[in-house]
């Protein structure tokens, strides 16, 4: 796929992985909506960042758990630029708590997080699907080495991001051959997502303890999510159905 002028809709696009991917598309010459829930700041920033980066963008405020704000995300797309091209399904929520203690996560907190985490991507995918699959586009939902590893902020988490991958799979396989879906699966990124849990001290203690456990002795910026995203939109013409893993190889466990 030609990026220029390329029309990406970016759920979650105000913040962390979902802004970098905006301003990476944006570099490329791509018209992005940057849709968000509550970052209105955020949104606004990287609206001007792919702006000032060659860009084009536009902003529009919808949660995805509700259909028909998925559908008015689309519409503004469409009736800004008639066509969809590519969609990053970046929307996420989670509830911290330990998994140990059963009594730490209500059966509402399972209900919001597969809201959001799951259903909400299942809506945008069907609220763009005859815009793509008009234009071959690509669809890349950020999910989360969580769903692999079975570790993460919580069992609700954890759960909501396996069910993700495993509907990566399957939307995969029912949307081809006109439209591709692949899914990232991040280990740690150093975002507000984990730095806002913590002072800065005890962040930095954090980010250190990750970083010995890894093959690879890094955390993620958003940066590096990004780039396999655009990958992901742009060029893997042959990739569709894969859970691509950005986790410094968490996923092979301590080194020897």
């Amino acid at each position: 796929m030609d990026l220029k002028e390329a029309v990406i809709i970016i759920t979650g696009g105000g913040t962390g992985v979902g802004s970098a991917c905006a301003h990476a598309l944006a570099k490329c010459g791509a018209r992005i909506v940057i849709s968000y829930n509550k970052s209105e700041e955020g949104a606004l920033h990287t609206k001007k960042k792919c702006n000032t980066a060659g860009g084009d963008a536009i902003t529009v405020q919808g949660d995805v758990s509700i259909d028909d704000d998925c559908k008015n995300i689309v519409a503004e797309a469409i009736g800004k630029w008639g066509r969809i091209d590519g969609l990053v399904n970046n929307a996420g929520i989670t509830k911290f708590a330990a998994p140990n203690d059963l009594d730490a996560l209500s059966s509402q907190d399972f209900i919001d997080l597969y809201s959001t985490n799951v259903v909400g991507t299942y809506q945008m995918i069907r609220a763009c699907s005859k815009y793509l699959k008009t234009s071959g586009g690509s669809i890349v939902n950020v999910s989360s080495i969580a769903g692999i590893k079975g570790i993460g902020s919580s069992t609700a988490y954890i759960a909501s991001k396996a069910a993700l991958n495993a509907m990566t799979i399957a939307l995969a396989r029912a949307l081809a051959p006109e439209i591709r879906v692949n899914a990232v699966c991040p280990g740690l990124v150093d975002t507000e997502w984990h730095s806002k849990r913590y002072s800065q001290e005890e962040y930095k203690s954090f980010l250190e303890r990750y970083e010995k456990t890894v093959p690879l002795g890094a955390a993620a910026k958003p940066e590096d999510i990004a780039e396999t995203i655009l990958w992901l939109i742009s060029s893997a013409k042959l990739i569709t159905g894969e859970t691509v893993l950005i986790d410094a190889g968490l996923h092979l466990g301590k080194p020897m």
